[in-house]
Order: C-alpha cells, then sequence, then structure tokens
C-alpha cells in the first residue's frame, strides 16, 4: 500500500478546501491579538466611515435648523454664514468618509487615515466654533448665549455617537468650539451662562466617556463575529476532512471485503483437498498405513484444516455483519427447538470433558421470527464457550423463556472460572481474549462474542455478559417482543362450521 494510503489526508495534493483553510488561519491571527489589531483598527476606521455616511443627511438638517432658528430671532447674518462654513467644514468630512467607505478594509492604513479623519474632524469643529464666535446684539443679551451652549451640547452629543467608533474625535471637534465659548461668549456674571459654560466643559470627558463604551461595543461585535467566522470556518474544515476520511473508510472497507472475498476463495480451494485428503488417509480408505504416527499426522492435518475453515468462516462472518452485507432468511422457528438441537450437537463434546447439561425450558413459549442459522449460530457459540471453560465435572445450565418486556431469551450460564470485570470489555470485542484464555491456552479465535453481538443487533436483540471471578459466567442472548409471533385462533373447519350455519338460521327465523 502507498504511504499516503495510510493517512486521512494526503499533504502531497493540494487541498481541496485551500480558501477554508485560508479563512481558518486569518481569523486564528485575528483572534489572537489584542486591542490595537490592525485588522480591527481598520474595521473600526470603516465602521466610523460609514457612521458618517449615514448621518451625512442629519448633520446638514441640524444645521439648517439652527440657522433657520438663528434668522428668525435676528441674526440672520451671522447664522446665514455660519449655516455655510458648517456645510463647507462638513463637507470635507463627508468627502474622506466617503472615500475611505469605497476603499477594501484589507486596503485601508490604520494609522494614517486616523489621522486624515482626526484633522477633518478638527475642521469640522471649526463651525462650531464659528457659531460660538457669533454675537447678536437685535437678540436677548441673556437668552443667546445660553441657545449657543445648548445647540452646542446637541452637537456633542450627536457627535459622540457618529464618531465613537474613532477615540479622540470628540475631543478633537469640541475643544476649540467649547473654549471659544468659555473664553468670549460666557458672561459668568450670569448664572445661566455660567452653568451653560461648566456644562460645555464636563460634557466632552462625559460623552467621551460614552463614545469609549460604544468602541469597546463595537470591538466586542467585531471580535463575536471574527469568533463566528471562525467556527464556521473550523467546521467546514472539520467537514472537508471527515468528508476525506469517510471516503477513505468507504475506499479501505471495499478493498477488504475484495481481500476476503479473494482469500475466502484462495483459501478454501486448497482447504477442500487437504481435508479430504487428510481424512482418506486418517480412515485408511485407500489402504492400510503400518506407521501409526502417520495415521495421527493425517488426523492432526484434518483437525488443523477443521479449525482453519472455522476461522475463515469466522472471519468472512463478522466482515459480512460489520458492513451491513449479512442477510437474514427470517422465518416462524420455536427457539426452545433450536437450542434443544444444538445441545444434542455438543452433548458428545461436553461428554469428553465430564460435563453434565441441565436444559431448562418455558412450556409456554410461542414462536419467534428470526433466522434459524443466526440463532442456530449464536447458541453454539454460547455453548462452545460455556463447554471451552468449564472445568473437568462442571455442570452448564441452558435456560430457555420469556424476559420482562414480552421478549424472549437464551440462557448459557457455566460454574467456570470466570471473568475479571475488566476483561469484559477486551473479551467482547474483536479478536479479543480474557486472561484466562490465554492461560488456559485454549483454541479460539476471540471472535465468537462479537459474532453473537452483532446477530443479536441485527434481530434488534441485545447480549448480556455476567461473570463472577471464580463464580462462573452468564452469557443471555435477547430476542425482542417485536420478534415474538402472537397465537392466531384457529380457523374453523368446514364440518365445524356446518351446525354455526343453521344455528344463525334457526336464530334469523
Amino acid at each position: 500500500m502507498n504511504a499516503p494510503d495510510k493517512t486521512i489526508v494526503d499533504r502531497r495534493k493540494p487541498h481541496r478546501n485551500s480558501e477554508v483553510a485560508r479563512a481558518v488561519r486569518k481569523t486564528r491571527e485575528q483572534l489572537s491579538q489584542r486591542v490595537g489589531n490592525p485588522v480591527f483598527d481598520r474595521e473600526l476606521i470603516k465602521i466610523h466611515a460609514r457612521s458618517i455616511m449615514r448621518g451625512a443627511g442629519v448633520l446638514p438638517l441640524l444645521v439648517l435648523i439652527v440657522a433657520v432658528a438663528g434668522m428668525v430671532s435676528g441674526a440672520r447674518d451671522q447664522m446665514l454664514a455660519w449655516a455655510l462654513v458648517s456645510v463647507a467644514c462638513y463637507s470635507c468630512l463627508f468627502v474622506v468618509a466617503r472615500r475611505v467607505d469605497a476603499t477594501e478594509v484589507a486596503s485601508i492604513d490604520a494609522a494614517a487615515t486616523r489621522r486624515l479623519f482626526l484633522i477633518v474632524h478638527f475642521i469640522s469643529g471649526l463651525g462650531w466654533a464659528y457659531l460660538a464666535f457669533i454675537t447678536c446684539d437685535a437678540c436677548q443679551s441673556q437668552l443667546f448665549p445660553v441657545t449657543k451652549g445648548t445647540l452646542l451640547l446637541v452637537g456633542i452629543a450627536a457627535t459622540a455617537l457618529v464618531a465613537s467608533s474613532l477615540p479622540g474625535a470628540l475631543a478633537v471637534t469640541f475643544v476649540v468650539p467649547v473654549a471659544v465659548y468659555t473664553l468670549l461668549t460666557a458672561n459668568f456674571a450670569a448664572l445661566s451662562q455660567a452653568m451653560m459654560a461648566i456644562v460645555l466643559i464636563l460634557s466632552i470627558p462625559f460623552f467621551s466617556y460614552i463614545a469609549a463604551l460604544l468602541n469597546k461595543s463595537s470591538l466586542l461585535l467585531l471580535t463575536f463575529r471574527s469568533e463566528n467566522d471562525g467556527l464556521i470556518a473550523e467546521l467546514e474544515t472539520a467537514k472537508a476532512v471527515s468528508d476525506e476520511a469517510r471516503r477513505r473508510a468507504e475506499e479501505s472497507n471495499l478493498a477488504k471485503s475484495r481481500f476476503l472475498a479473494t482469500m475466502s476463495h484462495e483459501l478454501r480451494t486448497p482447504l477442500n483437498a487437504i481435508l479430504g485428503f487428510s481424512e482418506v488417509m486418517a480412515k485408511e480408505v485407500l489402504g492400510p498405513i503400518e506407521n501409526g504416527t502417520y495415521r495421527e499426522y493425517a488426523r492432526d492435518i484434518h483437525d488443523s484444516g477443521q479449525h482453519l475453515l472455522a476461522l475463515i468462516n469466522e472471519i468472512l462472518d463478522l466482515s459480512r455483519i460489520e458492513a451491513g452485507k449479512y442477510q437474514l432468511n427470517a422465518e416462524p422457528l420455536s427457539l426452545a427447538a433450536v437450542v434443544e438441537e444444538c445441545c444434542h450437537m455438543v452433548e458428545l463434546k461436553a461428554r469428553h470433558k465430564d460435563l453434565t447439561l441441565i436444559t431448562e425450558f418455558e412450556s409456554t413459549l410461542a414462536r419467534v421470527f428470526a433466522d434459524e442459522r443466526s440463532v442456530r449460530q449464536i447458541t453454539l457459540n454460547l455453548l462452545s464457550n460455556a463447554i471451552k471453560f468449564s472445568p473437568k465435572g462442571g455442570e452448564i445450565l441452558v435456560r430457555v423463556g420469556w424476559t420482562a418486556g414480552a421478549g424472549q431469551y437464551v440462557s448459557v450460564k457455566d460454574n467456570g472460572p470466570g471473568i475479571p470485570p475488566d476483561e469484559i470489555p477486551v473479551v467482547l470485542s474483536a479478536f479479543g481474549q480474557g486472561s484466562v484464555a490465554i492461560k488456559a491456552a485454549e483454541e479460539g479465535t476471540g471472535l465468537g462474542l462479537p459474532i453473537v453481538q452483532g446477530l443479536l443487533a441485527m434481530h434488534g436483540g441485545e447480549f448480556i455478559l455476567e461473570s463472577e471471578l471464580r463464580g462462573g459466567t452468564e452469557a443471555i442472548a435477547i430476542f425482542p417482543s417485536s420478534r415474538v409471533m402472537e397465537e392466531l385462533p384457529a380457523i374453523p373447519t368446514e364440518a365445524a362450521a356446518k351446525p354455526a350455519r343453521s344455528q344463525r338460521r334457526a336464530l334469523a327465523s
């Protein structure tokens, strides 16, 4: 077999899911970095640009409303000039945001773009500084500064929401306007103006803190999205590897089936000749053999051939069961009758070891719908194991009866050395043998019980192995209630039906 067949994926071939693999690596690199990750920085800048684009109509509308209100109040020329200056300043911000929004995330230079945004935010703040600088002689002297402070406060709050993805943008935009308002406009002799100046000064760190919280939320959302992308990519990769592994497992299973089919034919052909010729020689059909040792050798050859043939048959049966190719020819049968026949078959072998077979069959057992060959093989395997590991002069109890769930069971219990609890999974695995079997050097392949489990599973049944060290072993094969056939009432014969018909006619008359 070539080296690539020994691995799940052939590394010499290009991976069919290279795009998925690259996505996984990219996501892992993103998740492995902390705040300041260039990828996340570019994403945040992209989000900031989109936020400005979405608010492209809101801020000019706010400027227009403020300008109209100022014109009505009497500061017509000043407010009109402020509106033009503010729109011009914000135009620079919109142009930069539109250009960044049209750029691919991977092509954005995070540091340079951040500096550019901070510059245009500072320029947009000059419009608010101009508003703070405006004076109105025709307006009420106490009301107009408070109105300007209120408008600045609204602008600070709106900018905190829009520019939360860019740290420092709020401070850069409104430090100059608040300073101009505090130094040139606010009259600290008036309580309202003094309070407004204090509120504006405190609003910058407060809304900067709010913007920082929003920025952390955006960063957390980006992290969750990256983790989600990573999980999806990992699942795609795992699915690709699983598909590749399944394909190779199917190929291996097909190769195993072909190998077993070929080897069974190649081995059985010479085995037939070995068994036939050794039997002819052992029975001296063609003439006597003067040397008795030769006769013993012929019997040994025949026994070894029989053992090898049984081994081949067991391997083939287990392979067909595992591959789902074992065909069940289910038919109604008496479980007690099949088990009794199997007991007669192994009676001679048990007698050679001075073993006593005790049978306990319930008399009210209904027929079961099962494969007779499989039931026979299950029973013979259990009986052979019990005979093999029972000491001379021991007893083997064979029972057939009803289960609590209206099913039927076959139980074979011996008084042999038993199996340690930790070795039961080993015994139930293919080619598994316990320490007792190894020490006793009994002939066996370790396939009997796995075949029993497989055949019972195909019938929808269950196999239970209960054992106690130096206390014997009990093997129980359970057939489910769905396999038990209900007895139907007898169909009346023609002779029995005539009186019934006459009675009906009499009742009708």
